[in-house]
This record gives C-alpha cells, structure tokens and sequence, in this order.
C-alpha cells in the first residue's frame, strides 16, 4: 500500500524505472549479439584481438567472442578462378601470349597467417604475379614449335612451378589449364608454308616409292619371261619341232574342205604324187 502510494504520489519515478528496463535489456541484448559470430560454409574465420591477429581460426558454424575487443574477418576457402592471359618470350625468342586459368584455394588452418602477411588482396599481391612468373620461366625452356607438340609437359612445368609458389603464401593449387598459345601473324605463315612444304615432301617420297616399286614390278616381269623363254629353248629339240610340223600339217588337213586352191603354177598342196 505504501508503494503504491509512492508511485501514485509521483507517477515519473514509474516511467523512468520501465526505461532503465528496456535499456539494459537492449544493451544485453546487444552485448549478447555482439558475442556471437556465425562462419558460413565455405570460409574460416580470422580472429582479431585489438587489432592483433590471434592463433586460433574460427571454422564454420557459431562461435562466441569478446564484444567491442575481438573481431573476426571471414575469409572464403572454397575454389576460386583465376584467368588471365600473359606475354612470354620462347627459346627461340617467339613472341608467345598464353591464355591460363588456375583454380586454387586458401589453406583453412593457416588463413590468419595469409590475412596477417599479405591481406585479403592476395589475388593480385600473390596469384597473378606468380602465374606470370612461372608461365614466363617455363615457356623460356622451350621453342615455340615445341610449345604446341608438347603442351600437356609444358602444362604439367607450369603447374610444379606455380604449385611451389603458392605454396610459400598458404595458397593450394587445384589445377591449371592452358587454353591456347598465340604467336606473331609472321609465325604462323612459317609454321603454314612448312607444313605445306611438309606435305608436299611426303607426297613426293611417296611418288618416288611408288615408282621404285612399279619399276621393280617391270623388271621382275621381265625376268620372268626372259626364265620362261630360256627354259623353252632348253627344251625345243629336233623331235619336238617335227613333232609340231606334223601336228600343224595335221590342223591344216582337218580344216580343208576338199577344194584344190586356184593356184597357177607351183605345187599342189597335201597331195604326194606316187608314179611307181
């Protein structure tokens, strides 16, 4: 009853009791939220204590922290894409411009130290310069010819050398994938008119071949028939030409028809004239 006649008595000291409530309920409230950190999927969590970057990585899920003193910076470590295109100088001082694109991602347990030591600009402080670095130090090693017949050894070079880079700055190399070397317009003309002239070599060999080989085919035909011919000479004996004289005689008289031949003078044909 006394209180109630208090509050009654003097209505503000009320108001001003609920304010202070809702206050401090919002500034518990506050200092609640502010102690929670949520991770996403697909990144770690930098711890900042005052500015100091702390040991400890926040994975993903909740996390709680001290409010106004720790912050934490989200840092992404899912596979990311880097393309880009480089100007390189081949063995044989060949212009080359490469089209590469690498797939990489940050170490989860060391993102503080990648944070600390470089930034979140890491794609262009790290990434792209040592693309550049390790497509100009092996495309160095090779001629352009040898840049196209082997790209997947030169492919495999890039990747070693860009892998061992990375490494140095808690970045892990997924893959690379070149897509196309490019070369001065003069460049191309030559490797075109030597393929040409390639093909036109190889047209001739074959041409050649062939003619060797139809020769050979002659010259093997002839001296089969020159074996035939001498091996029937070898056999023609005085018998075996009697012996074909009468088997013509004998086609000639079965072929007749009985008629004499109008011939003046001379003999009369397979007629013998026996006067005894």
């Amino acid at each position: 009853m006394e209180n109630q006649k208090v509050t009654q008595m003097n209505p503000k000291l009320g108001t001003t009791k609920a304010i202070v409530t809702i206050i401090a309920a919002l500034i518990i409230g506050f200092l609640i939220f502010q102690s929670v950190t949520i991770i996403q999927a697909g990144h770690r969590g930098v711890v900042l204590q005052l500015g100091a970057v702390q040991p400890q990585v926040f994975d993903e899920g909740l996390h709680f922290r001290m409010p106004f003193i720790q912050t934490v910076i989200p840092m992404e470590v899912r596979v990311q894409k880097s393309e880009t295109s480089q100007t390189s100088a081949s063995r044989d001082l060949q212009t080359v411009a490469t089209t590469i694109a690498v797939n990489h991602h940050l170490d989860g347990n060391n993102v503080n130290r990648l944070y600390q030591e470089v930034g979140m600009d890491y794609a262009a402080r790290i990434v792209d310069p040592a693309i550049a670095e390790a497509l100009k130090a092996v495309t160095a090693q090779y001629t352009a010819e040898e840049l196209i017949s082997k790209r997947s050894e030169v492919s495999a070079k890039v990747k070693e050398a860009l892998k061992e880079k990375l490494a140095s700055y808690y970045i892990v190399l997924d893959e690379i994938n070149i897509r196309e070397f490019k070369f001065s317009e003069e460049f191309d003309r030559a490797i075109e008119a030597k393929q040409v002239a390639e093909q036109q070599a190889l047209k001739s060999k074959l041409d050649l071949e062939r003619i060797k080989i139809e020769k050979e085919q002659e010259i093997t035909k002839a001296q089969a028939q020159a074996e035939a011919l001498r091996l029937q000479k070898q056999e023609v004996t005085p018998e075996l030409i009697q012996l074909r004289q009468i088997e013509a005689q004998l086609e000639a008289i079965r072929r007749w028809d009985g008629k004499l031949p109008n011939v003046t003078g001379g003999a009369t044909p397979f007629i013998n004239v026996d006067n005894k």
